[in-house]
């Protein structure tokens, strides 16, 4: 059993989109590198290395940044730096992690591939390219190292995987709900008009797009807090809100569910509730 694999370039409002696709029994994955101005953001996987290789060569790179470390989006890091000779971007927390050998589940490496070490250098709060300046905004919850970058010139912006979709129904164990709302409402305080997600591409009206996702998750807590509030457990509010069981989280042997979300949430109140009491 193979993965089918292809891969989709097109320009949006001088944007360069990269977009490369898996698929294997129905799980359809995606993931976008993004070029302007020559800044890169975000590598790709190493299994679609081939496919994302021409899109790189024909790009006038000058310096790479990435969101996150998640294989996904640094897959092909090591190619950049070591064959175009690009210096490399990103939150300092992860850096050291990236030298070494990437160590994650076997169904990730499936899909993604095995991601080579590389060397990054931090990032600031703000760097420069050709014709602009760009923000660097702190954007944890999908992951504790998670940044965005806003072009201010062109008043773009580069979300990583805070938005990926409308509505969660799933997250990584990793992830924590009350961290992706308190950036959301950080996000939503810049001035920017559309957003580019490494997953699901351009979204022409952005700030609409990240507003319902806040929304959305903002009353997912409140419910979430209610239902703990009189006395459900955690598997019993899972159980309510998200009934429906999805594939990926007996692929993933549990470190995709649903539960994630609740527990998330949960144990952030009790932290809370914990240092209020000191």
């Amino acid at each position: 059993m193979f993965l089918k694999k292809r891969f989709e370039q097109k320009e949006i409002n001088g944007v360069q989109m990269g977009n490369g696709l898996l698929s294997f029994r129905g799980v359809n994955l995606n993931v976008h590198s993004f070029f302007i101005d020559g800044v890169l953001i975000d590598t790709g996987a190493k299994s679609l290395e081939s496919y994302f290789k021409p899109f790189f060569n024909q790009l006038n790179i000058e310096q790479v940044v990435i969101t996150h470390y998640h294989e996904d989006h640094t897959g092909n890091a090591s190619y950049l730096q070591k064959t175009l000779g690009v210096p490399l971007y990103m939150n300092q927390g992860m850096i050291e992690s990236c030298k070494t050998k990437a160590d994650y589940p076997w169904y990730r490496k499936f899909f993604w591939g095995k991601r080579k070490p590389f060397i990054a250098n931090p990032i600031g709060d703000s760097f420069t390219s050709k014709r602009a300046t760009w923000n660097v905004i702190k954007t944890p919850g999908h992951s504790r190292d998670h940044l965005s970058f806003l072009n201010n010139e062109t008043g773009q912006l580069f979300t990583g995987d805070i938005f990926v979709n409308e509505k969660v129904k799933v997250i990584l164990q990793e992830e924590h709900i009350p961290d992706t709302i308190e950036s959301l409402q950080k996000i939503l305080t810049y001035d920017f008009k559309e957003v580019f997600c490494n997953h699901a591409g351009h979204l022409s009206d952005g700030y609409h797009s990240l507003k319902t996702k806040l929304n959305h998750l903002t009353e997912l807590q409140d419910r979430i807090l209610h239902l703990y509030h009189e006395g459900r457990s955690s598997d019993e509010i899972n159980q309510i809100l998200f009934p429906r069981k999805y594939p990926i989280t007996k692929l993933s042997l549990g470190e995709w569910d649903s539960l994630h979300i609740v527990e998330s949430v949960i144990n952030h109140e009790a932290k809370e509730n914990a240092y209020q009491a000191r």
